[in-house]
């Protein structure tokens, strides 16, 4: 179990940041008067700071009018030696709760 939880729960801490961050740049986005690719820029930098197997395809940002919607699809491999297995992620924000 301790071996399953060293393994697993890293993955879901990053997963966490990532969420985190791409709420936090659509949030503001539209207040720093960010364009699309500044904020693509921003998300792919956090991507990679923090170790994010994701590819640029799978980070789609939309920005215009006012609202700011950013979506991030990627998948991480699990491998338990005698279990392997895929943890697939979807994380989404926008700014139209705010």
């Amino acid at each position: 179990m301790i071996f399953a939880g060293v393994k697993i729960l890293p993955i879901y801490v990053s997963n966490y940041q990532m969420q985190d961050a791409i709420e936090s740049e659509a949030r503001f986005a539209i207040g720093n008067r960010l364009g699309s690719k500044d904020i693509r820029d921003n998300i792919w930098k956090k991507v990679n700071e923090i170790g994010i197997p994701a590819d640029q395809d799978n980070l789609k940002v939309t920005a215009n009018q006012g609202a700011v919607q950013i979506s991030l699809d990627y998948s991480v491999p699990v491998d338990l030696l005698v279990y392997k297995f895929t943890l697939d992620f979807h994380d989404h924000a926008d700014n139209r709760s705010i």
